[in-house]
């Protein structure tokens, strides 16, 4: 797709999740080189919009299209693993595993080869680690990183097979003002010379500032969202 071109589009959605109220989003619309910071998402809701537009669940309501097919009509599991593999997910859900090393967890999505790394892959993991500022870390175990460095690990992961947009649930929640800070300037940064569309979810607009050209509340009650101006930061 060219740049521009809609990637992810709601039309109408609702999602009923047992919350407080179902997921209402009554229109959203992510272009190929778009970045989008959403606001006024709690952690399961995240979750809900995130697996909506992957396509792992269906709305009750309304359209969810990716790449130009609504997700209901994805018709067998291959071919959702297939639209799976264009989004990166930076995401808690993705469990690293602690015993292994930087290297070996940033390898896992590109091969199941992690006790004995081949050459080729072993290249690609370095310019990942480079990229997410773990160059110094790859024989470091996972399980002794800090939130900061487990962060970047999962964004390395998010990156590794070249998706086309990256959907970040959360990511500053374990990390410190100055922690967010570095960690918003370098995912902008990646998405920007990547040429990804963004979509992240926090509960701080100063992050979402600082991850994302554009910054869209939510309003629950009516699924409509708003532009960020005026708003305070009383999310954080």
């Amino acid at each position: 797709m060219a740049a521009g071109d809609v990637l992810v589009q709601f039309r109408g959605v609702t999602k009923d999740y047992r919350g407080l109220r179902p997921l209402r989003i009554a229109e959203l619309d992510l272009h190929a080189g778009r970045s989008i910071a959403l606001v006024g998402f709690d952690q399961p809701m995240a979750e809900v919009l995130v697996d909506l537009i992957t396509g792992a669940i269906l709305p009750d309501t309304g359209d969810v299209i990716a790449f130009g097919r609504l997700t209901s009509a994805i018709p067998d599991p291959d071919a959702w693993l297939t639209t799976l593999d264009e989004f990166g997910l930076l995401t808690d859900r993705a469990v690293l595993v602690e015993q292994f090393t930087v290297e070996q967890n940033l390898a896992l999505p590109i091969s199941l080869a992690i006790d004995d790394i081949p050459p080729e892959i072993r290249v690609r993991v370095e310019s990942l680690a480079r990229e997410v500022g773990l160059e110094s870390d790859l024989q470091r175990q996972a399980g002794v990183m800090s939130p900061a460095a487990r962060a970047r690990i999962r964004l390395g992961r998010a990156l590794a097979l070249g998706p086309r947009v990256l959907l970040a649930e959360h990511p500053n929640a374990t990390l410190s003002g100055d922690e967010a800070a570095a960690f918003a300037a370098d995912v902008s940064r990646i998405v920007e010379a990547r040429g990804l569309a963004s979509i992240v979810v926090t509960a701080d607009v100063g992050f979402a500032r600082a991850v994302a050209r554009e910054v869209l509340v939510l309003e629950p009650s009516t699924g409509v969202l708003k532009p960020s101006s005026g708003w305070r930061r009383w999310f954080s």
